[in-house]
């Protein structure tokens, strides 16, 4: 703070404050900028509201002695003004560490800062030592054929992007180390960082604002019960427009939103009510090796892992490279699809249904009234002991999927009593139920 020739500071009239000059001394001090009621500062995400009122606090302390809480709410509003700007980019184009900025059109790295929404707190250091440690860990962890799908997710989890439309769920039996993943994703990306529910995610209305300028949320620990709503967990994962968020007290607003979500859990994630194909294309489900029997657990392995973070954070960005080779589209398996497919059928009995013999067959000039259809299906259920879908759910999966199935919905189809009803064209039932 600037200070008069008898030290006291120059912002102090007397004993009055003047509010101009108090703000410009601080800010100088205290370089940040507000965008959104939120402050950012070259190192990322600045104080919190609490923290810059104690920082407020601190400075007035020594020269006022009353209405100081009146004086810090003064000044902190004026300080919000003084700062304003109109906006801070998310540049996915930019990583930026902490010792500088790397630019990923052309490699270049400059140890020039600017104010950022997302820091890292971890250097960039062309020259780093392989990661030996962590590439041992994950071939321990991971089938060969899945780890350039963790190579590319821990790329794209250090830019502010959501142009992958994907989430990564890690299931395994337990005991296999998954939660390592997670701490150190968090030497990588420090407060860009937390740590939450996919359960939460759905149910509280102020989830989404906490994850703001967030750039991953890891779940360590996935509830099995199934979503009873999927609808924010998707829009957030694809989000490329603003979205409306909510405080509590506070107006809903709109901001934009790049969390990325990784899970780790015992089963994969499942929807009540979603049967859309949708819900599980943005879920890449990674298997984890079961445990070695012969492995001796080291206590100290997360420590270890984390001390590699320089080398590791080269290990992420050829990932992100070769991520954004494939315009955004992560690597897939043909285990990590088999996964897929087997969670859409835990959650979807009807993908069964439809891959069934001996109930009925794909027939391009044969059509199907829906009451016709779904009465077969609950008999394939009944036979293998399952609960049937509710019949609108039936008729929704088809229509949504009319071309992976080569089936067209139609209003005219003639039933059995030749009457006109809605129905589909290209089924012909081995099984036809019986008459009512």
């Amino acid at each position: 703070m600037k200070k008069k020739n008898d030290h006291t500071p120059l912002w102090l009239e007397g004993k009055t404050v003047n509010e101009v000059l108090f703000c410009q001394d601080f800010l100088a001090e205290h370089p940040m900028v507000n965008v959104g009621n939120a402050f950012f500062t070259k190192d990322g995400i600045g104080p919190d509201e609490n923290m810059m009122k104690k920082m407020i606090y601190e400075e007035l302390k020594p020269y006022v002695r009353t209405d100081l809480p009146k004086t810090v709410g003064t000044l902190m509003a004026v300080i919000r003004m003084e700062s304003c700007i109109e906006q801070l980019p998310a540049e996915d184009h930019l990583i930026h560490c902490a010792n500088g900025t790397l630019h990923l059109e052309d490699g270049s790295f400059t140890e020039e800062k600017n104010f950022c929404r997302c820091r890292l707190p971890v250097a960039y250091h062309p020259e780093a030592p392989v990661p030996e440690k962590w590439l041992t860990f994950l071939s321990q962890l991971f089938y060969p054929e899945d780890i350039p799908s963790v190579q590319e997710f821990f790329g794209y989890c250090l830019i502010p992007s959501t142009k992958a439309h994907k989430m990564m769920l890690v299931t395994g039996k337990g005991g296999e180390g998954k939660s390592r993943l997670g701490i150190v994703l968090h030497a990588l990306l420090g407060n860009n960082m937390k740590t939450g529910s996919l359960h939460k995610v759905e149910t509280s209305p102020f989830a989404r604002a906490d994850l703001q300028n967030v750039l991953v949320m890891v779940d360590d620990d996935m509830k099995m019960e199934a979503l009873k709503a999927t609808n924010n967990i998707k829009a957030i994962v694809t989000a490329e427009l603003p979205m409306d968020l909510e405080k509590k007290g506070i107006q809903s607003y709109q901001a934009n939103l790049w969390v990325r979500f990784m899970a780790f859990g015992n089963d994969t994630l499942q929807a009540l009510y979603d049967r859309s194909p949708g819900f599980f294309r943005r879920q890449l489900i990674l298997e984890a090796k079961e445990q070695d029997p012969n492995r001796k657990n080291d206590p100290y392995l997360a420590e270890k892992l984390c001390a590699e973070k320089e080398g590791i954070l080269l290990w992420a960005l050829e990932g992100l490279y070769r991520l954004i080779r494939n315009n955004f589209a992560i690597s897939e398996s043909e285990r990590a699809k088999e996964n897929r497919l087997a969670a859409m059928a835990d959650g979807n009995n009807l993908v069964d249904f439809m891959a069934s013999e001996g109930y009925f067959r794909f027939k391009a000039d044969s059509e199907v009234s829906s009451r016709d259809f779904y009465a077969v299906y609950t008999t394939w259920c009944e036979d293998n002991a399952l609960h049937a879908l509710a019949q609108k759910a039936f008729s929704s999966f088809l229509k949504n999927n009319e071309r992976t199935y080569n089936l067209e919905y139609s209003n005219k189809v003639t039933n059995r009593e030749g009457k006109q009803v809605r129905g589909f064209m290209g089924i012909e039932l081995i099984r036809p139920p019986l008459l009512m």
